[in-house]
């Protein structure tokens, strides 16, 4: 028996903070944001959207999507840095909105990592048979720990949120591979204080390394090629950091997910953000592999080699 994705859900804030809006508010320029992130624009959300909200937008979506009813979900995993408060959980919260009433509930802290982690912990729920369906959500709003006086890091994130269900998939489809892993000596590099503090230089140098390395080593646990990879969706956190990967697996441009420019860096939602924007648009086709990558605050790291379909 293999488990899959079966359905996506997501939620972004209505709100649109452009470049030319923070050149208003600090010291920076668009060909500045845009040359060194690839960022146009991000939604942030204001004071009375907080992240369950967004979870259960995206949840809600999932749900609807996967032909199931709440009361079917036998746990429910929330990914994210940025809960409403330290407990009860953002998933505990999202059990009583949705009505699910017979899941179990956690969050997960990986930062942007955190969908890969909790996609992985679905999985083995699913396989062993303990529950037929496992709702993930990534989430995040990040705008509420930004310092949006330090110009280098409030230029890059913004709000919103993904969610998906973890459930049987047909011979053949499904995770194929997966990779799991963290740093602690990295976490210095990337952490909250009061509020996000990150060290540029030491990220990108870690990001660049790991993220290319991850993918290929779910590529190779599945027993495939790059060559056999049909799509790429690396966790939108930087575009020079996206290409380098894309570069070391050899795919052509149009073989990698690119959202970043209308959502900045989403931490655990770019992924399954992404993944539902190229559904809707048809990048993504059954029977299609696909390989999910992304890095986070820990430091963490996660990936996912993945043959779409139910």
């Amino acid at each position: 028996m293999n488990a899959g994705l079966i359905s996506m859900g997501k939620y972004v804030p209505p709100n649109i903070v452009t470049n030319a809006d923070l050149e208003k508010r600090m010291d920076t320029t668009d060909e500045w944001i845009r040359s060194r992130t690839g960022i146009e624009e991000r939604r942030i959300a204001d004071d009375s959207i907080n992240t369950s909200d967004m979870a259960y937008h995206a949840a809600k979506d999932a749900i609807k999507n996967a032909g199931i009813n709440p009361e079917e979900i036998g746990l429910i995993l929330v990914a994210t840095v940025t809960p409403d408060q330290p407990f009860p959980s953002v998933a505990a919260m999202l059990q009583e909105k949705l009505g699910a009433k017979n899941a179990a509930a956690m969050d997960v802290s990986a930062a942007c990592a955190g969908f890969m982690y909790g996609v992985v912990t679905a999985k083995q729920f699913v396989e062993s048979g303990t529950y037929d369906y496992v709702l993930v959500v990534g989430v995040e709003k990040l705008s509420k720990i930004t310092d949006w006086e330090d110009r280098n890091t409030a230029v890059l994130f913004g709000d919103g949120a993904g969610a998906t269900i973890v459930g049987k998939v047909s011979e053949g489809r499904g995770i194929l591979s997966f990779e799991l892993g963290a740093d602690g000596s990295g976490g210095k590099h990337l952490y909250q204080a009061d509020k996000l503090m990150m060290n540029g230089r030491e990220v990108f140098k870690f990001a660049v390394r790991q993220m290319g390395q991850s993918a290929i080593n779910v590529i190779e646990k599945a027993g495939l090629t790059t060559n056999e990879v049909d799509y790429l969706i690396p966790h939108q956190a930087n575009i020079r950091i996206m290409e380098s990967s894309r570069v070391r697996l050899g795919l052509p441009i149009e073989k990698m997910s690119k959202t970043v420019h209308k959502y900045g860096n989403t931490s655990s939602a770019s992924i399954p953000i992404s993944l539902f924007d190229d559904l809707e648009e048809g990048k993504v086709k059954d029977d299609d592999v696909i390989v999910l990558v992304g890095f986070g605050g820990g430091l963490t790291w996660g990936a996912l080699c993945i043959k779409w379909g139910r």
